[in-house]
């Protein structure tokens, strides 16, 4: 059994199924209902075991997970000196 503040993995609730903490909400269905253009405020109507709160956290977590910090680029870092040295396109009248 895996839990965590947001998140329970045990065989015995859903069959093992990733659930938020204290429900037997699958993680899965905030996804599915994300992925479906629905609002978090709909999830969280459909689904009152699960608090905001908790379904943000498994957003950050996700977002965590799959952009690494490393992968986070701000402007500044970007050299566009580049372009600068260019000669002008010529626009095709």
């Amino acid at each position: 059994m895996l839990r965590t503040d947001l998140i329970t993995i045990d065989p015995h609730i859903t069959g093992g199924t990733p659930v938020f903490t204290g429900t037997r909400v699958p993680i899965k269905a905030l996804f599915d209902y994300l992925g479906g253009d629905e609002p978090l405020t709909t999830f969280l109507y459909d689904f009152p075991s699960v608090s905001r709160e908790q379904a943000q956290g498994v957003l950050v977590a996700a977002q965590a997970a799959l952009l690494p910090a490393a992968f986070w680029v701000e402007p500044a870092q970007i050299d566009f000196s580049f372009a600068e040295n260019r000669p002008p396109r010529e626009v095709a009248a």
